[in-house]
């Protein structure tokens, strides 16, 4: 019983410094095993002590590997990789897909895409849970310990598997009748210059240029305005008041064109996008729960 309990130790703190030594940081790799930053410590500490040797160098901001734990990280990771096939295979013969998927999402993917799917997803999988983290900056979802995110197709990289989850859409330049009557409607992008623009401050901290295109010619503005926002719903919100021009997505304000509490303008300078996708690491296996979710979004 003694040997038994002592594999499986061995085993415990093999997992929690193969997921130190892949996410280079206690705290991520304590999200992804869903432990205690100190549980996972105490896990290297013990098997440093077994080992007889140091495996990793630890500042109070950085964590990194000595050559022993360099080595030992190539010699057991292709073994946890394979077991962590052979569960996922097995997990095939389920009734249905379980687990936990985590998905990083902007904040209008989480209202637009995300939110209606909701109900009918946990209703149909009830052995799945989901966790959704709403974050407009752009984030790394190997290293926060996500299963996928879903970011516009333009900025994904090419090493991870992608699918998309909303047809491509334009951007639109709405304002307000009100604000409209008031100070007049822009013919051309140097219009802008002459009134108040709902400014878009980015998760870089950098205020959004408006980018315009009509016909293969693009025309980058500085927009002037005395409001900075953060949020599209903010964004549109303000265009509604009359306080001024909004550069939005136009899936973002199709209810408010249709009701005419919106106007549309210098519609042949609004560029098209891609869409949104949901990606995730092509190096990893793709859980049943992440499948059944990829499948439901999927257009």
């Amino acid at each position: 019983m003694s040997g038994q309990t002592m594999r499986t130790n061995e085993i415990s703190q093999l997992s929690a410094f193969l997921a130190v030594a892949e996410e280079r940081s206690f705290r991520r790799a304590a999200v992804r095993l869903n432990l205690m930053p100190s549980t996972l410590s105490h896990a290297l500490r013990a098997l440093e002590t077994r080992l007889g040797v140091r495996l990793l160098n630890r500042t109070t901001r950085t964590v990194g590997l000595t050559e022993a734990g360099d080595i030992l990280l190539r010699k057991i990771s292709p073994a946890f990789a394979s077991i962590a096939m052979a569960v996922e295979d097995i997990n095939e013969f389920r009734d249905r897909p379980h687990g936990t998927v985590r998905l990083s999402v902007p904040h209008l993917v989480a209202r637009t895409i995300i939110a209606p799917i909701l109900a009918p997803f946990l209703a149909a999988y009830h052995d799945v849970a989901l966790e959704v983290i709403a974050n407009d900056a752009f984030v790394d979802i190997v290293k926060e310990g996500f299963d996928a995110g879903i970011r516009l197709g333009e900025s994904l990289d090419q090493d991870m598997t992608a699918v998309p989850v909303s047809p491509a859409f334009a951007t639109a330049i709405v304002a307000s009748p009100d604000y409209l009557a008031r100070r007049g409607t822009p013919r051309s992008p140097q219009d802008l210059q002459a009134h108040q623009c709902i400014r878009h401050r980015q998760a870089s901290g950098a205020i959004y240029r408006w980018e315009l295109e009509r016909g293969g010619q693009t025309s980058i503005v500085q927009v002037d305005g005395r409001l900075v926002v953060d949020t599209v719903d903010l964004t549109v919100s303000a265009a509604l008041d009359g306080i001024g021009l909004a550069f939005v997505p136009d899936v973002t304000v199709t209810s408010q064109l249709a009701s005419g509490q919106l106007v549309r303008v210098l519609v042949d300078w609004s560029p098209p996008f891609p869409g949104f996708y949901l990606y995730h690491s092509g190096r990893r296996q793709t859980s049943a729960a992440l499948r059944a979710l990829i499948a439901m979004l999927r257009v």
